[in-house]
């Protein structure tokens, strides 16, 4: 076996997924711990002295304690190197999840123990079973008042449509939990305060079949854990690794992130079943990291401005093939020319290190001219395939925006577009105007303060947003067709994109049925390719 399929089979790629404030982002920070990356958790909300989260490094973020970005961190942990993808948990922020959920191969869903499957947790996992990649539940928070967890389950899987298999089950929970019962070892885990920030808590464990039991768990609760472990025994989904991998089937876990009890358990569990770096799929078919001697990787993230000294923009790639070397020559399949691979970095959220080698399955960070896309391939391979394309979500909330001082129109300018270019907004024009008018579309209205809040800090541009009432927004897929011919509604309003394509907005979803009736032969489409 060469050295390169060796790096490659201790890749594992994944994706933290979650609603907002279940945990996310601390289990994310212990998993840090556990692989000696950090030596003290930070807390994500909290006075103003507070440490931060590490994954939380844009100045917004810090304010108002949410994730707005996705943070790539990598980490040994025993023999194998973990690439974790933290996703934004709010649902404003939603679409730079879908693209990080794109160079995941597997995903880790965290649900609030007192809450259950949330709005957010719903919208994210269609996502994962679009892709059927596996999906592995930690059920968090199980210190505090929980709910029952068999509704618990119940609720995982009506609402999300996928069968559970728990690998360990909760004995009590808040101030009545004990710890968590292994089911395939039969040993019970139990849970002392474990010093909340730090790793070195100890989790002592014990066979459900010892006497000496009777010590740390009352008897009650262990009748009742008893009468548990034969429901389950008898009436759960048995462990099926086949189904895990096709996303048919998720493992689910019980713990407590911040008390860091249950997380090392977890950690192991889930690499056991997890699996190296998957094939992906081209316009050439599967392209399998195992086979595919050749570099190849695409762009699914692009962020301007991540270090402020050096206003720069950095292309973020999914490795799906293949040994990265850096200052390689690769071929840009959209840009239709070789380029050259430069100042390759890996990231610890703001923090990085520049490398000189990656595998299949790693994230790295390549330093963007400005010639980089959403969506696109880079390989040294002579067939010049390319990635599936990644979806761009139609946008809900428009606004037009003005800068205050137009003698900024310069700064303007280039801030809204590098920002669009991320793909946290898109940005439009009116047909029969110039760039004087611009329109920003936005997938949840909490995009609008960042984008104010990023060009007056990092583009030194105030701006001004006048809500527009538009809802709904189609692309037109007729290429041969004149966009001023369409015949429409009185709600109906005509622009086009940064690429040059035409698109229709509308307030009223009926208007959509309309239009298309009142112009035969007119595909209108709600998504646009990257």
């Amino acid at each position: 076996m060469s050295d390169m399929i060796k790096e490659i089979k201790k890749r594992r790629t994944f994706a933290i997924i979650s609603h907002p404030d279940a945990g996310k982002t601390t289990l994310t920070e212990k998993f840090l711990l556990y692989g000696g990356v950090i030596n003290q958790a930070g807390s994500v909300k909290g006075k103003a002295t507070a440490k931060h989260a590490v994954s939380d490094w844009m100045d917004i973020e810090k304010e108002r304690g949410i994730s707005v970005t996705s943070s790539v961190l990598q980490f040994e942990y025993g023999d194998c190197c973990i690439n974790i993808l933290d996703t934004p948990g709010h649902q404003d922020f939603s679409e730079d999840t879908y693209r990080t959920l794109m160079a995941a191969d597997s995903a880790v869903m965290v649900i609030d123990g007192g809450k259950g499957v949330e709005a957010q947790t719903r919208k994210l996992f269609k996502v994962c079973a679009m892709r059927h990649i596996p999906v592995f539940t930690f059920i968090n928070k199980m210190d505090r008042e929980a709910r029952d967890s068999f509704d618990l389950l119940d609720e995982i899987e009506k609402e999300l449509g996928i069968p559970t298999c728990p690998v360990n089950w909760p004995i009590g929970s808040g101030s009545l939990f004990r710890g968590v019962f292994e089911r395939e070892t039969r040993t019970i885990e139990l849970f002392e305060d474990t010093m909340k920030g730090t790793r070195m808590g100890t989790v002592k464990k014990i066979s459900f079949d010892d006497p000496g039991i009777a010590e740390y768990v009352e008897d009650e609760a262990m009748e009742q854990l008893q009468e548990e472990i034969e429901l389950l025994d008898g009436a759960g989904a048995d462990f099926d690794q086949a189904l895990v991998d096709a996303g048919e089937l998720s493992p689910v876990f019980f713990g407590s992130a911040l008390m860091n009890f249950g997380v090392e358990s977890f950690l192991n569990h889930f690499l056991s079943m997890t699996t190296s770096p998957l094939p992906r799929m081209s316009d050439q078919g599967l392209i399998d990291p195992m086979k595919e001697k050749d570099f190849s990787a695409f762009v699914f993230k692009i962020q301007a401005n991540m270090n402020k000294a050096h206003r720069d923009r950095v292309a973020f790639m999914r490795i799906c093939s293949g040994e990265f070397e850096a200052g390689m020559d690769a071929f840009h399949v959209q840009g239709g020319k070789k380029i050259r691979l430069s100042q390759p970095q890996q990231m610890m959220a703001n923090g990085r290190k520049m490398i000189d080698r990656a595998y299949g399955g790693d994230i790295i960070g390549i330093f963007d001219p400005g010639i980089f896309s959403i969506g696109d391939t880079i390989t040294t391979s002579g067939d010049r395939y390319s990635y599936e394309g990644i979806p761009t979500f139609a946008p809900e909330h428009f606004a037009r925006v003005r800068q205050v001082d137009t003698m900024k129109r310069k700064q303007f300018i280039k801030g809204i577009n590098q920002i669009a270019q991320e793909g946290a907004i898109q940005i439009f024009q009116e047909y029969n105007t110039g760039m004087e008018e611009i329109i920003v579309g936005v997938v949840g209205v909490l995009q609008f303060d960042v984008l104010v809040y990023r060009l007056r800090n990092e583009y030194n541009v105030e701006i001004i947003l006048e809500k527009l009432p538009y809802e709904h927004i189609r692309w037109v897929e007729n290429t041969d067709l004149d966009i001023k011919e369409i015949r429409g509604t009185s709600d109906m309003k005509k622009v086009k994109d940064l690429k040059g394509r035409p698109l229709l907005l509308f307030i009223n979803s009926w208007s959509v049925g309309m239009t298309l009736d009142r112009n035969e032969g007119l595909i209108l489409s709600e998504f646009g390719k990257e």
